[in-house]
This record gives C-alpha cells, structure tokens and sequence, in this order.
C-alpha cells in the first residue's frame, strides 16, 4: 500500500520499489478493495522479494517490523513503520490500516519533495 501511494501521490517526483522478506504469492484482496476505494488500482502489481540491491539503490528505506531480516546498508536513511498487518484481514480492518499508512506517504512526500 505504501508504493502504491507514493505512486500515485508523488506523481513520478520519486522512485518507488516495493518488496517483502516474505511477501504473499499475491495482493491480499481485502487491500486491493481497500486502495480500490481510493482510486488506486493494484491489478498490475504482484508481491516481490526484497533484494541487497533493492535497498543498494534506496534513498530511503521504509520497513514495516521486518527487523534483522531486512538488509542493512550504513548510510541508508530507514523508517520503520508499526503498522498492524493486513494480513488475512477484511476491509473493514484495512481501511484504518491503509488511512494510516497513506497519512504517512503523504508526510514522507512532503518532506522528499
């Protein structure tokens, strides 16, 4: 949810990749309904592992309680973000989720752009 929204908030102003340590073989459905609802269609996207390089390439790195699995480079500015996970989860539950996360996307764009 949070590349989807610097996508589409950030309007190509930033480079966004998104992987997991151990990302869904595909896009909860409560979430693709969730970002649905804010215009955002996630038909095209499809959950990736994140790599070394990835990160490598990353400015900034936004992490979500994945902790020593997450690959650490110095010089790399990263946030974690403690989100409840959607994770088998209905839209009801997702919504608060999803708000939270596009609050912080929005705040995150304000200060890159």
């Amino acid at each position: 949810m949070a590349a989807a929204f610097l996508n589409h908030l950030g309007a190509g102003a930033i480079e966004v990749r998104s992987a997991g340590t151990a990302p869904a073989e595909s896009i909860n459905p409560a979430v693709f309904e969730a970002m649905a609802e804010k215009g955002i269609d996630l038909s095209g996207e499809k959950p990736k592992v994140l790599t070394d390089q990835a990160v490598i390439d990353s400015d900034v790195v936004i992490t979500m309680g994945c902790g020593d699995k997450c690959p650490f480079y110095p010089g790399k500015r990263y946030l974690d973000w403690v989100l409840a996970d959607p994770a088998g989860q209905g839209v009801e539950a997702v919504r608060p989720i999803r708000d939270e996360i596009e609050a912080r996307v929005r705040a995150l764009i304000a200060e890159l752009i």
